[in-house]
């Protein structure tokens, strides 16, 4: 009986190792920094500096993996008038951020992994301001469409990304206003299991 008890914890342990080395889940946080652009040539765009939260999950599949994540992004920017220096609007956006990222593993160790990754985003605002008088808050749209692409970091279980977001559609709706925005996103994660 011994020995069946024995191989049986054997067994779980071996199978936990396994899926440990198959699944990856955990926490991650960071900085970010995102300007928000148009084509008019009255106004200076300006980098807003902000932060995120959220966790992640990967599917390790040799040295290709998938990571799907879900953070909390704080995201915005401001236009300087050129002529007065004055700022003339500042955005303030809260998002869920989703992406779906598929990478590979230039580097493959137990210890340390050197990652490319890259895939769509889905951004969804749940808080929105504008302050200043060219836009306006009811301009700016309630979900966007984008991508992600970077390079990542694995270090036993502390995980270091550094990304590039940009948007595929609009910000903000008006036929006199083409506004885009770019989100350059760099984030320190643990995982948990």
């Amino acid at each position: 009986m011994k020995k069946l008890t024995f191989l049986l914890i054997l067994a779980v342990f071996t199978l936990i190792a396994h899926a440990q080395d198959f699944f990856d889940a955990g926490l991650k946080a960071g900085l970010n920094t995102s300007k928000i652009s148009t084509r008019i040539s009255d106004y200076t765009p300006q980098t807003i500096n902000n932060y995120s939260f959220g966790a992640f999950a990967r599917i390790n599949l040799g040295r290709i993996y998938i990571q799907p994540e879900v953070y909390y992004n704080s995201k915005g920017g401001e236009y300087i008038d050129k002529v007065n220096l004055l700022t003339v609007n500042s955005f303030d956006l809260k998002a869920v951020d989703v992406p779906a990222l598929v990478g590979l593993k230039l580097i493959n160790q137990k210890a340390f992994n050197l990652r490319i990754l890259a895939g769509p985003v889905f951004s969804f605002i749940t808080d929105k301001s504008v302050k200043g008088q060219v836009f306006t808050e009811s301009g700016l749209k309630d979900n966007f469409f984008g991508w992600q692409y970077g390079a990542g970091v694995d270090i036993l279980f502390v995980t270091f990304d550094a990304r590039m977001q940009s948007f595929s559609t609009d910000l903000y709706s008006s036929p006199d206003f083409d506004t885009n925005s770019g989100v350059f996103v760099i984030s320190l994660g643990i995982k948990l299991f």
